[in-house]
């Protein structure tokens, strides 16, 4: 069901990109708008495709609605953790790693005339 919902709402998200860019610009706002009336100026084609955006993008709300609502009853009562397979934390018990101490970090002593900075021999 929702493979078919996701189809349709693609569809209809590539129909109404190629009605919109069919679409006369009439408001010249880029300075790029259609001029010149006459007796053919294609207003009439001009509401049918708005006509028919309106169409699409009520249709595509809708599948966009219905894609939402069939998301959320899939998880319901579920958590991404949950869907990963991955055990919990708290069930899981790690060794914790040994810190090792100030002395085990500090080398050997060699008397009281050793050099603090090792030399290069």
């Amino acid at each position: 069901m929702e493979n078919v919902v996701l189809i349709i709402h693609l569809l209809l998200a590539l129909g109404l990109i190629a009605v919109v860019l069919m679409q006369r610009s009439e408001g010249g706002g880029l300075g790029m708008g259609g001029g010149g009336g006459g007796v053919v100026s294609g207003r009439a084609a001009a509401t049918a495709l708005g006509k028919l955006t309106w169409i699409l993008a009520i249709c595509f709300i809708i599948t966009s609605l219905s894609l939402t609502i069939i998301a959320a009853k899939k998880s319901a009562g579920s958590s991404v953790i949950d869907r990963l397979g991955v055990p919990a934390a708290e069930e899981t018990e790690a060794p914790t790693p040994a810190v090792p101490s100030a002395e085990d970090l500090l080398p050997p002593a060699q008397g009281d005339n050793a050099p603090l900075i090792p030399q290069a021999d």
